[in-house]
């Protein structure tokens, strides 16, 4: 496959998270809107360019007080800091289809580098003839890391909220018309 301009199919994809609760639990979260502006080999990932977007207003963790705390200034501060994004700074082969994916995570204006471990799902058309392809990625980031500090102590020791939150990512993407 040649390098090629692929756009996300959101319908299609998804951006979950989840982060520890009172250190015996998982809240789990999703975020519905995102983009991102990938040129690509699919088959070989290690040359491509990756910009990704994630508006942080429009997270839901199913609790719409929970979601409104979240993008309040105790967390997000989405009135000021309203996305977070990522670009890719490079990307290492690890195995057949397996790349390490380092980038520039900016989040409540906080730039870090992180990495994610990323597949390439697979290529096929889908019944109209659209070229598609599939990408996974996981990782994790450290709220504090970005100045998301906001928690509790909790009675019994320990806290309200963890600071390691994981994050999963499932994209389809076609060819950019």
């Amino acid at each position: 496959m040649a390098k090629s301009n692929w756009t996300v199919d959101a319908s299609h994809s998804a951006v979950d998270f989840s982060v520890k609760h009172m250190m015996i639990a998982k809240v789990k979260g999703t975020f519905h809107t995102f983009e991102a502006n990938i040129v690509a080999d699919p088959q070989d990932l290690t040359s491509a360019e990756i910009d990704f977007s994630i508006d942080l207003t429009s997270v839901d963790t199913r609790n719409n007080d929970r979601d409104a705390h979240l993008r309040s200034g105790d967390f997000f501060e989405t009135e000021k800091y309203p996305a977070l994004t990522f670009k890719a700074t490079s990307i290492v082969k690890t195995d057949d289809g397996e790349y390490n994916i380092t980038g520039d995570v900016s989040l409540h204006g906080v730039t870090r580098s992180e990495s994610f471990a990323a597949s390439f799902e697979g290529a096929g058309k889908d019944p109209w003839g659209n070229e598609k392809v599939g990408f996974s990625a996981t990782g994790s980031l450290k709220r504090s890391d970005y100045g998301l500090t906001y928690n509790a102590a909790l009675e019994t020791g320990g806290v309200l909220i963890g600071d390691e939150v994981k994050i999963s990512i499932e994209i389809e993407a076609n060819i950019a018309a």
